[in-house]
């Protein structure tokens, strides 16, 4: 059998020199045209669009970037440090909705909280000369993400915010959040309440745990560091520091879980022990999940605008590459604790 008989024929890869031969133009003018230079005249911009129709020609935007010597490429950079996480996705899609209608692509990286990958995720972006970078800090104090801030990159922190460093910033109000969901087990009669918190050196969890002891300390009762436990925002920990809670003697009668990947994790362990919700003890996760309604019982969270978040992300970028000097912006959106019948 003839290979000609088994492989279609494609058709070549159209250059910029055919499009400008097609057009019977000049090499320049299509450059000119692919870039929206203002001095090509609309009937040879016409003329050469037909073209490109006609030949199948896509602009390189690598290629253009290059040539580029200064001005917007249209590329944002976006570091998520868990990708799992249906928070950073809804976060994700935020930032990607806005860049989409402004005509910008996104190039999302995964740092998996790790100073090393977040790292090298950074000097990929500007290597491929993003315009700038959102991105949640992996710590208070992240040496990484202060070195990008002076390198004069726009840099737009969300969901997590750095202790030093001038920059825009989006976050949600976790301590009013924590509070709230607090306030309403000892409302309920909890006096005993477990807290899993995050890494303390990430300011939602300080943020969250201070919400916390504000609710504690609003009943005038005592914050006991036995019912505290740190866990590092992955499912396995929250099993694992649920597990040494329920250990206690007594156990706490509510648990109030700093994130939802936690979360998930301190159901397991609940029920591995065959303990009823609310009945044997309540629960109270920080962080929506797609199915928290769909569980048995359904689960009450303080649910964060994590999409709201990624669109004011996206929009005070794009508002920063329009002025570069104009003033900082810090934004706090509002959690909502959503009530179901964990508690």
């Amino acid at each position: 059998m003839h290979l000609e008989n088994v492989i279609p024929h494609t058709r070549p890869i159209a250059s910029l020199t055919d499009v400008a031969r097609f057009a019977k133009v000049s090499n320049a003018t299509v450059s000119r045209v692919i870039n929206n230079s203002d001095k090509v005249v609309p009937e040879t911009r016409d003329l050469v669009h037909k073209a490109m129709v006609k030949l199948g020609y896509k602009p390189n935007r690598v290629a253009r970037r290059l040539r580029q010597k200064g001005g917007v490429r249209h590329l944002l950079g976006l570091i998520i440090p868990d990708i799992q996480n249906p928070f950073f996705a809804e976060l994700a899609r935020g930032v990607e909705d806005v860049a989409y209608a402004h005509k910008f692509a996104v190039m999302l990286c995964n740092s998996d909280e790790n100073l090393k990958k977040e790292e090298f995720y950074i000097e990929v972006l500007q290597s491929e000369s993003v315009d700038g970078i959102i991105l949640p800090p992996i710590s208070e104090c992240d040496l990484v993400v202060l070195k990008l801030i002076k390198s004069g990159l726009p840099v737009v922190t969300v969901d997590r915010s750095l202790t030093h460093g001038a920059m825009d910033k989006v976050e949600v109000d976790n301590r009013r959040g924590a509070f709230e969901a607090v306030d309403h087990l000892i409302k309920l009669g909890h006096r005993r309440i477990g807290l899993i918190a995050g890494r303390m050196n990430v300011s939602t969890s300080r943020e969250r745990r201070l919400g916390y002891e504000d609710a504690m300390m609003e009943h005038k009762l005592p914050v006991q560091p036995e019912y505290i436990r740190g866990g590092d925002f992955k499912q396995a920990s929250g099993r694992a520091m649920t597990e040494e809670l329920l250990e206690l003697s007594p156990p706490p009668t509510a648990l109030f879980v700093l994130n939802n990947l936690m979360t998930v994790g301190a159901l397991e362990a609940i029920h591995r022990r065959k303990l009823r919700i609310p009945h044997d003890i309540a629960v109270i996760g920080f962080d929506d999940l797609p199915w928290a309604e769909a569980l048995d019982p359904p689960l009450t969270v303080v649910r964060q605008p994590a999409y709201e978040v990624g669109r004011a992300a996206a929009e005070l970028l794009l508002r920063r590459l329009e002025n570069p000097a104009g003033a900082v912006t810090h934004l706090k959106l509002l959690p909502k604790l959503v009530l179901r019948n964990s508690c």
